[in-house]
């Protein structure tokens, strides 16, 4: 028995593994949007910063992982196997969350997953023991209700608590420095690089690692008997210092910005590297404990009073984990990615919303303004109009690219650092992602980058973002109290069988990510065409990236419309269901990936010559329209073959496959060369293809004819009729439309 839980122990570690390399890459946004969103640095700069602030804050922490030894329950009252059964159901509803909300695109906070898995998997067992204590154990005594309730209660107004010092703190900061920051940067920088450098002082060395295993013995003691000294040492030296760099021309908030993201870095490892090695350690600590007995006792009489003793954890698992947090950091393609759900709530610009609009989010965009109104009323002139020069957005200075300026990413880092550090000194598990993200839209609300044409997207966004958080929190007790459960009933049978599945899960996750990552790089495609339509300022460039833009685009959706149209009449043909589905869901991508296109159109018609814009922007228009109507009839042509073959219908006769195969291979042949023309910009051989078309269009409708035909002499299914007569009309749509999109892309494209 005890070698089958030493391999759950390594098992254990072996998902640990997973969750610090996943998990840092889902979280690094969270120490780097401000940095990245404001363009502080160069991506690489600010990976490095962030790194060393993830090593010297894993190979610190130490008093966090108390919350997986005792935090939650009591350990004095579970035998070593139940111990083990929690800490396996916490550890295999982590990996099924992660698969879970991974899937649906919805964010999660491995903070929030811990403390409410543990919550569960612990009510799970405790209300077994109960049943089998004749009334002798109660839920007091086995579960650690006053501390869970504070971690709970710290987690959730952590929420409102950073938005409200984001806002105000930002607001402040604004009326001080306003969006011309440089122009006011000579009286105030030295003193805020000053506050804003102590503070992280403050609260890295002083609270955030106190209890960090470095903290020992005399330094310890000269640190806390002298911090007075230290604090208004360190603001008089740091002022001093901010004041110099400004004079030298460095930019303070640059400075500010970075420290602030070591900071955010050190205290995101120190206060959540207990989410990811917590509970292996604590499953760990509990077997070597049991070995230590020398055989005298049995998993199930062994109680685990051991794990109310402080964790002492060996050096080699922080740096190890460390360094496993590095490497993610710097490996995982998640983390690299600019353009992250933070960053696009926080911008100052419009743009692509990411999100839709709500009921909920109309009432409070309706209510605040009325409010804003009333408060205005009675608000002198002369203030409001100080407050609004203050504000001026048309002042603001921004680096090349950056979403947001340099003086709200500076208060977005410096606070979020506090807050946690603050968190992690008091042993609140506060969730970085929680503190970080509503920071951030505390101090975009404060900066009025949320206008009347975006506040409904954005605050749709934060809701659904908050909404995420309270599922997170359900899905995660609900989960691994079942697994609990299923496990503690099951035994080794059970244990082995979600062993497996998570296993499985791993797997399945990891090709759901790549699916994703296909999807978002569409995303930063068309991201990258905004952006060189913004910088330039040649109207004649403007108009070689637009074309360039337009031939990239019809290309793609030509090559789409090939190679779906092709495996969509196959699949139907072949009976093919799972083909079906899955040209279905590339099809509503690319749908909404067009929606996105049009943006482009928009922007790129803004940046041409008047003249210019008006013929051009007409035919670009329609060839977008004609590109998206392509996609739209091979869904039209898809989705009745897909329910036709889901309910097991008749396929289709021979002569039907024959005479439709035939035609599509000739289609999906005029397709490629329709998109090699568009793409080689190269039209003189164009009325040959528009001739081919009305040939493919005439052969189509002789098709119908044949089968109306056959309808007439009552031979063959009328069901298999329809989808058939159905097919030929979209293949004939898709043959007109491409080549109106010839015609069109020509006229654009020509000088």
């Amino acid at each position: 028995m005890e070698t089958f839980y030493l391999f759950l122990i390594i098992f254990l570690f072996v998902l640990a593994v997973f969750d610090l390399s996943v998990g840092v890459s889902n979280d690094a946004v969270n120490f780097m949007n401000s940095a990245i969103g404001s363009k502080a640095a160069s991506f690489k700069v600010i990976m490095v910063i962030a790194a060393i602030g993830i090593f010297v804050g894993a190979s610190l922490s130490n008093g966090m992982m108390d919350i997986a030894r005792h935090g939650i329950y009591q350990p004095q009252h579970f035998y070593f196997s139940e111990i083990m059964c929690i800490l396996l159901a916490v550890m295999l509803t982590d990996v099924v969350l992660l698969d879970i909300f991974n899937s649906l695109g919805m964010p999660t906070s491995t903070t929030v997953s811990l403390v409410f898995e543990l919550l569960g998997g612990t009510v799970a067992i405790s209300l077994i023991k109960i049943a089998n204590s004749n009334g002798a154990l109660q839920l007091g005594d086995l579960l650690n209700t006053d501390k869970a309730f504070t971690v709970i209660l710290a987690i959730f107004l952590s929420v409102a608590i950073a938005f409200f010092f984001g806002a105000i703190v930002q607001y402040i900061s604004r009326l001080i420095f306003t969006f011309n920051y440089k122009k006011h940067m000579n009286y105030f920088i030295g003193l805020f690089g000053g506050l804003a450098a102590t503070s992280i002082l403050y609260f890295m060395l002083i609270k955030g690692l106190k209890e960090s295993s470095f903290m020992e013995g005399d330094l310890k003691t000269m640190i806390y008997s002298n911090t007075d000294t230290i604090v208004w040492g360190a603001l008089i030296f740091f002022t001093l210092l901010m004041q110099v760099l400004h004079w030298l021309k460095v930019n303070v908030f640059k400075v500010v910005i970075l420290l602030g993201t070591f900071a955010l870095a050190l205290a995101f490892a120190g206060n959540d590297l207990v989410n990811f090695i917590g509970v292996p350690l604590a499953g760990y600590s509990s077997y070597m404990d049991l070995m230590a007995q020398g055989g005298t006792t049995t998993t199930d009489t062994f109680l685990m009073e051991s794990l109310l003793e402080p964790a002492k954890t060996p050096w080699y698992f922080l740096v190890g984990s460390g360094l496993v947090m590095v490497i993610a950091l710097a490996t995982s393609k998640k983390a690299q990615a600019v353009i992250k759900t933070s960053v696009d709530l926080a911008r100052q610009s419009d743009g692509n919303e990411n999100f839709g609009t709500s009921p909920v989010a109309r009432v409070l965009v309706r209510t605040c303004n009325n409010a804003s109104n009333t408060i205005l009323s009675v608000v002198p002139l002369r203030v409001k109009d100080w407050i609004d020069s203050r504000f001026n957005n048309n002042e603001i200075i921004l680096e090349d690219k950056a979403s947001f300026d340099l003086v709200r990413a500076s208060v977005n880092v410096v606070l979020s650092g506090l807050l946690i550090a603050l968190g992690t000194s008091l042993k609140l598990p506060l969730s970085t992602t929680y503190v970080a993200f509503m920071v951030a839209m505390g101090s975009s609300l404060a900066d009025r980058a949320w206008g009347r044409e975006s506040a409904v997207y954005r605050i749709t966004g934060v809701l659904s973002v908050i909404g995420g958080w309270f599922i997170t929190a359900g899905a995660a007790f609900t989960i691994c109290f079942l697994v609990a459960l299923l496990i503690h009933v099951g035994g080794i049978a059970a244990m082995a069988a979600m062993v497996g599945l998570a296993i499985y899960m791993l797997i399945r996750n990891q090709i759901l990510y790549k699916k994703k990552m296909k999807k978002e790089a569409m995303q930063e495609e068309v991201d990258s065409t905004i952006s060189k339509l913004r910088e330039t300022k040649d109207k004649r460039e403007a108009l070689s990236l637009f074309r360039e833009h337009s031939r990239d685009e019809l290309c793609d959706v030509l090559n789409f419309a090939s190679d779906t149209f092709n495996r969509s009449v196959h699949g139907f043909m072949d009976e093919n269901l799972r083909e079906l589905r899955k040209v279905m869901s590339a099809i509503e991508e690319k749908k909404s990936y067009l929606k996105q296109v049009k943006r482009v159109g928009t922007l790129g018609v803004t940046q041409l010559e008047h003249d210019i814009a008006i013929d051009k922007g007409l035919y670009y228009y329609q060839g977008n329209d004609f590109a998206s109507e392509i996609v739209f009839s091979i869904r039209r042509l898809t989705e009745p073959g897909k329910e036709h073959v889901d309910n097991h219908f008749s396929p289709l006769c021979e002569v039907q496959k024959e005479d439709f195969g035939k035609m599509t291979d000739e289609i999906v042949s005029f397709l490629n060369r329709s998109s090699v023309m568009i793409e080689s910009n190269d039209y003189h051989r164009m009325d040959d293809l528009i001739a081919e078309s009305v040939d493919l269009t005439a052969k189509l409708t002789l098709l119908k004819k044949e089968e109306l035909k056959r309808i007439q002499g009552q031979s063959g299914s009328t069901k298999v009729s329809m989808v058939y007569l159905n097919m030929v009309q979209e293949a004939q749509n898709v043959v007109s439309f491409t080549a109106n999109l010839l015609k069109v892309s020509r006229k654009f494209q020509k000088e």
